[in-house]
């Protein structure tokens, strides 16, 4: 804070304390004594045929406001009130910031603490656990996925089996902590439309649903040349890259002759934000109730439980 300021801000703060102090003393006297005008102890002022009378304030009030000012001003030199005068106290915001922290982190363990050396398959039979992990994904991930984890246009579906990157639990940890960055390149400028057209006629054939027979040579030819790196020879996808299978009829966006056609002539990019800094998970270890509510269904045959019934209803 530069000189001018700190001038400023304690020269106008105890102004208006002297200011205070000065109203209250000059209203503590009288304008007219008693003695002198005993039958008149009004102040001349008629308000609708009402007279003010010239009275002091209360004793009681008076003393409450004195009590006012002696507690500003005993804040003032306990406290930094007066510009950057750091106070006798040694408070600032800072160290009572990491104080709360501190509290917080306490109280977290003590609730949490007992789940940080659980697996995550001992957690999804914890029915205090998956709440945590209920609450956790309605407000982190349900946005995107959905409440009920069955996915949206673009954002996948985490309760079926088909995953992009791996769906064991250490899998979906690695995708919950770093994200994941998804991108198919546009094939449209490459390979023409012609091919763009063929190769989808050849997808879905690979899916089991009705094709076009006289594409279904020469799309087979462009899916082995472009995409068979990716997407792998039979179309079963390839999890290292986060390839979806293109065989299982399980599509992220539109499964359709046309949204297939879309998907190959413009591209996809997907990007899935890590949540390591979001959940805290040095801080927060139950971050595996969080994963619990998409591998709970895989993990645990008795999914969903007893009260997942009243959440949908009261969420």
């Amino acid at each position: 804070m530069s000189i001018f300021w700190n001038v400023w801000i304690i020269g106008l703060t105890l102004a208006c304390l002297a200011l205070v102090i000065w109203v209250l003393f000059a209203n503590r006297k009288v304008a007219i004594k008693d003695d002198e005008e005993p039958e008149n102890r009004t102040t001349g002022h008629v308000y609708d045929g009402i007279e003010e009378y010239d009275n002091p304030l209360p004793k009681w009030w008076f003393q409450l406001f004195v009590g006012t000012l002696v507690f500003s001003a005993i804040y003032l030199v306990w406290y930094p009130g007066l510009g950057s005068f750091p106070g006798i106290g040694g408070w600032t915001s800072e160290n009572q910031l990491q104080r709360e922290h501190e509290k917080a982190r306490v109280v977290q363990e003590e609730i949490f603490g007992a789940y940080t050396q659980m697996s995550i398959e001992e957690l999804a039979q914890d029915n205090n656990a998956m709440k945590m992990g209920v609450r956790l994904f309605a407000n982190n991930c349900a946005v995107c996925h959905g409440a009920d984890g069955g996915g949206n246009y673009g954002f996948p579906n985490l309760t079926d089996k088909d995953w992009l990157y791996g769906g064991t639990p250490e899998k979906i940890k690695e995708t919950l902590l770093h994200g994941r960055a998804g991108n198919m390149p546009p094939w449209g400028a490459i390979i023409g439309e012609a091919n763009v057209l063929a190769v989808t006629e050849y997808v879905l054939a690979m899916s089991g649903r009705e094709y076009d027979k006289a594409q279904l040579e020469q799309g087979g030819k462009v899916f082995k040349q472009n995409c068979a790196a990716c997407h792998g020879a039979d179309g079963t996808g390839n999890q290292l890259l986060g390839a979806p299978n293109l065989v299982d009829n399980i599509w992220l966006y539109d499964g359709t002759r046309e949204g297939i056609a879309q998907s190959v002539r413009n591209g996809r990019a997907n990007v899935m934000p890590a949540q390591k800094d979001m959940l805290q998970e040095e801080k927060n270890p139950p971050v595996g109730s969080l994963r619990l509510q998409s591998v709970a269904r895989s993990l645990n045959p008795e999914w969903p439980p007893f009260w997942w019934p009243l959440f949908q209803r009261v969420r």
